[in-house]
């Protein structure tokens, strides 16, 4: 996309993730358009705002990132199972049905790691199937939503890893836990986490729009996944905390019922599309991401 005045709309644009993003891509030379339920004031580095109702005015665009959705560190009764899906395929559905109306030229669709399930030690690039439960299936439906646009819109959808940043609801929990000590490890402390510093997953959605070969699915992940026994010892040792306590699987689930499974599931994702589009990590190693934030 050349010119230099390539507009991108963000829904999600106010939330921690799309906030980044927005900051990113104006730095890149993109003029970001908001999209809010609210009337917002324009600032920072946002250029318009736009209402978000059923008739999405999409006109003007080059691009559309969506990162819109409930959040899912809670119980999953049925009514946040069906809050979690209308907050991610209803929005998905109504940004694709804009589309027929004002094509932008990209679309950057939210998704998830979720999508694979529990994999063990498998290594997880964006060529393996996806795998079994709740979120795999929530995942799947969401970006099955995201590739009905119409003919020509080139779709890349971010598969988020745990992502860490001030601001950052999954960072806050964890910086509270272990700055009182009482950090440590989940279950057995064998499963894989994958994680990225929210620079990079800045970074790389704005890759993204940059980068025509970046189409289909992409890892929003950095290149070392580690175990969660180390990634917990890290945190504590960067933070001069122990982490001897340890959260046993049993006592997850009694207190987060089916959300205690992806706490628990072993995902072992590399970022392989970022990598070889040549996106440059800000932060691929643990140590330097924990150095940043505290």
């Amino acid at each position: 996309m050349g010119g230099m005045s390539r507009s991108v709309g963000i829904v999600g644009a106010s939330g921690f993730i799309g906030s980044a993003v927005a900051e990113e891509a104006s730095s890149k030379g993109w003029r970001v358009v908001g999209f809010s339920r609210r009337d917002r004031a324009p600032g920072g580095s946002i250029a318009e705002w736009r209402r978000w109702s059923d008739a999405v005015d999409l006109s003007g665009l080059d691009a559309v990132v969506n990162l819109a959705g409930e959040p899912i560190d809670r119980r999953w009764t049925d009514a946040v199972r069906e809050k979690l899906r209308s907050s991610r395929i209803g929005v998905t559905e109504t940004l694709v049905e804009a589309m027929a109306g004002s094509a932008p030229e990209v679309f950057v669709n939210g998704s998830a790691v979720g999508i694979y399930g529990d994999r063990g030690d498998e290594r997880l690039t964006e060529e393996a199937p996806a795998g079994a439960g709740f979120l795999a299936d929530l995942c799947r439906d969401w970006e099955a939503a995201a590739e009905r646009v119409p003919a020509g819109v080139r779709v890349a959808k971010v598969r988020t890893g745990i992502v860490l940043g001030a601001g950052g609801a999954a960072w806050a929990k964890m910086e509270r836990v272990f700055r009182l000590g009482m950090g440590g490890r989940f279950g057995d402390g064998r499963q894989w986490m994958p994680w990225i510093h929210i620079a990079d997953l800045a970074g790389g959605i704005v890759h993204a729009l940059d980068t025509a070969e970046v189409s289909g699915a992409f890892n929003g992940v950095a290149p070392e996944p580690q175990r969660n026994a180390d990634f917990t010892r890290r945190l504590a040792e960067a933070m001069n905390r122990p982490a001897v306590f340890h959260a046993p699987a049993w006592a997850l689930k009694l207190g987060l019922g089916e959300f205690a499974d992806a706490l628990l599931a072993s995902q072992r994702v590399v970022p392989g599309v970022l990598l070889k589009s040549g996106y440059r990590f800000r932060y691929p190693e643990l140590g330097a991401a924990l150095d940043d934030l505290l």
